[in-house]
């Protein structure tokens, strides 16, 4: 990044952030704290109106806005994709805004970029960003969570999980401080101090039901930051598959969390993933059927070969044990 934009660059950070350390713009952009005090001075004189706190940082004064900056055909592109991702991805009321602002982005564009912009959004297309699950309900849903997060309220909903507890049981009514909307691989995650669990849990909502907003506030944690924020890795299992070659793009185009490395070798493909337990993996083991094997642990294997059992007596019940559905 040359001088100027660098300088155009300051601007707008303050402008968006109102305070900022030396420092913290030298690590933005990858400068020295020096190069910095030097930009500063050549803002002042440019006429920027940069106000210096001791022991704070920079900022402008109050008031002073820099007017709109023309975009480049790649900086117009990459915002145009960012409205169509939130239309497709959010719930109706930001989808609207989303068209909003693409229609007033596209009007600030002078013709040969707009042209040009245009000639380049032709040659991609974003389809159903968002999963089939994005839809009725679950927009419902993100509305309801966005407001309660907003406004530090508590919900209550219904929850399905995955496995189930010892006792077979899946369901489960959870009261939680909802602290933040995250979307992983098409799927709304809902990151919430849980009352049951007395922890951060991550809830799909895709399985709540019967969300409620009560009248119970909290206030969030301090230090707690949702773009920063990292989930403990307790995937403690580690798991070894030999996959058959033909199936192997299959394999990767699954892409699922829990795999770790794909290594191919000569005579066979190794697989390695890890996961809490072995029902997380069950599912999606016997869907490849008898492409795959597993190699470790043993535990699984014998999970494996009960389910198989299971699906034979189906199709080829014996007389004693008629066929059950």
């Amino acid at each position: 990044m040359n001088k100027t934009d660098r300088l155009l660059a300051i601007v707008l950070e303050l402008q968006r952030k109102q305070l900022l350390r030396a420092e913290d713009l030298a690590e933005t952009f990858e400068t020295s704290v020096r190069t910095i005090y030097r930009d500063m001075q050549a803002l002042s004189e440019a006429g920027v109106p940069i106000v210096g706190s001791p022991g704070l940082g920079y900022s402008l004064m109050e008031g002073y806005f820099l007017p709109p900056v023309s975009f480049s055909i790649e900086e117009a592109v990459t915002l145009l994709i960012g409205t169509g991702l939130v239309e497709q991805a959010f719930d109706p009321s930001y989808g609207e805004h989303a068209k909003s602002s693409q229609r007033k982005l596209e009007s600030l564009l002078s013709e040969p970029v707009r042209q040009e912009t245009a000639r380049v959004r032709s040659t991609f297309r974003l389809l159903n960003t968002c999963g089939y699950a994005a839809k009725g309900q679950l927009q419902e849903y993100m509305e309801t969570l966005r407001q309660a997060i907003l406004n530090r309220q508590k919900v209550r909903f219904h929850y399905k999980k995955s496995i189930p507890e010892a006792n077979g049981n899946r369901d489960s009514v959870r009261d939680v401080a909802p602290y933040g909307l995250v979307l992983v691989r098409g799927s709304w995650i809902l990151l919430a101090q849980c009352d049951l669990r007395q922890d951060i849990r991550n809830f799909r909502l895709s399985r709540m039901n019967e969300l409620t907003v009560l009248d119970d506030h909290f206030t969030c944690p301090a230090d707690f930051d949702l773009e920063s924020y990292k989930p403990k890795d307790d995937r403690d299992l580690l798991v070894r598959i030999q996959v058959n070659s033909t199936i192997v793009d299959k394999v990767k185009e699954s892409n699922p969390f829990f795999i770790e490395e794909i290594a191919e070798h000569q005579e066979a493909v190794i697989v390695t993933l890890r996961v809490r337990q072995i029902e997380e993996i069950v599912s999606w083991v016997l869907g490849w059927g008898a492409q795959v094997t597993v190699l470790e642990p043993d535990s699984l294997r014998t999970r494996i070969r009960e389910e198989a059992e299971k699906m034979l007596q189906h199709y080829f019940p014996s007389p004693n044990n008629p066929a059950s559905f």
